[in-house]
């Protein structure tokens, strides 16, 4: 696929998940004020969301909607010659940043929100930090691993179920996502991140991206070059998206 086609598969899939994100978490907090609730409906909104995307959008970008996850692409394929260039990620993160900004901005609108409110939604705490490191590390462990092992196929149903379930196991309720954490600053509504707080949680999931290869590395060993995820090259890459 020509570059630019798939620059403009990152931002429609980064624009979606973040409208998946914001869009049914404010329907949620409409519709009930249970908290735990509107934990749920956000969550498995997100589940279906996301596997969807990765389905739709994988064979054209890899799916990565996620700086975190195009960065271990590019770290992990300068050994083999396999994972995006540096041209590449240069492109694709700035689409998945301001697809995660555009998604928030159509989630509001749709909902007659103010298009553009910073969120007040302080997530600024030590153990939320950790939250973040778990959530990225299990991501990006499990999106190298299915590539390693041959199973790239469950890609869009694996990441959406992981994703699902660290909404609930991680205390910062797993975004997991630079560019998703970003455009979630956006908005100041169930979803929303206030931007004070933004910072930390983005260092802590490029910690967390970190030891998620550091696993991969340890579980696997190291990647022969057609295992490497490089999220360029169709179905094998189902399993490079990311999430929320």
């Amino acid at each position: 696929m020509p570059l630019a086609r798939r620059v403009v598969a990152e931002f429609v899939g980064s624009a979606g998940l973040v409208a998946v994100v914001v869009g049914s978490g404010i329907q949620a907090t409409e519709l009930t004020r249970d908290v735990g609730v509107q934990l749920l409906a956000n969550s498995l909104a997100t589940v279906f969301g996301l596997g969807v995307l990765i389905l739709l959008l994988g064979p054209v970008s890899g799916a990565h909607f996620n700086p975190a996850v195009t960065l271990a692409a590019w770290a992990t394929g300068r050994r083999t010659e396999d994972g995006p260039t540096a041209r590449e990620v240069a492109a694709y993160i700035p689409a998945q940043i301001a697809g995660a900004v555009a998604g928030a901005v159509l989630a509001d609108a749709m909902f007659g929100k103010p298009l553009v409110q910073w969120s007040t939604h302080d997530r600024f705490a030590g153990h939320l930090w950790l939250g973040e490191v778990v959530a990225t590390a299990g991501l990006v462990l499990l999106v190298f691993g299915l590539a390693r092992t041959g199973h790239a196929r469950f890609g869009p149903a694996a990441v959406a179920s992981y994703i699902g379930a660290a909404y609930w196991f991680t205390s910062s309720t797993s975004f997991a996502n630079p560019a998703v954490t970003i455009g979630r600053a956006f908005t100041d509504t169930f979803s929303g991140i206030a931007p004070a707080s933004l910072g930390p949680f983005i260092v802590a999931q490029l910690v967390g991206a970190a030891v998620g290869l550091g696993l991969v590395l340890a579980v696997f060993g190291r990647p022969a070059p057609a295992a490497v995820p490089t999220g360029l090259q169709g179905e094998s890459d189902l399993a490079s998206p990311v999430l929320s």
